[in-house]
């Protein structure tokens, strides 16, 4: 079985071209199955960080 992180919340930012669920690119999501797993590893851990600078931690600093 192969590790990923969606959690089936499939919606890309049309800006940054970055998944708002898990934080992958559609080319990462695409070649997922076929990287190596230290590859998916490196890919995991750049995905709180992306995830974090995405569209909607600016809605969640909002106040109104």
């Amino acid at each position: 079985m192969i590790e990923t992180p969606c959690v089936k919340i499939c919606t890309l930012d049309a800006r940054s071209g970055v998944c708002l669920g898990c934080g992958r690119t559609i080319d990462e999501i695409a070649q997922w199955s076929a990287m190596s797993p230290a590859v998916r590893s490196r890919v995991i851990g750049e995905l709180p960080g992306r995830l974090a600078a995405g569209p909607h931690a600016d809605s969640a600093n909002a106040t109104g």
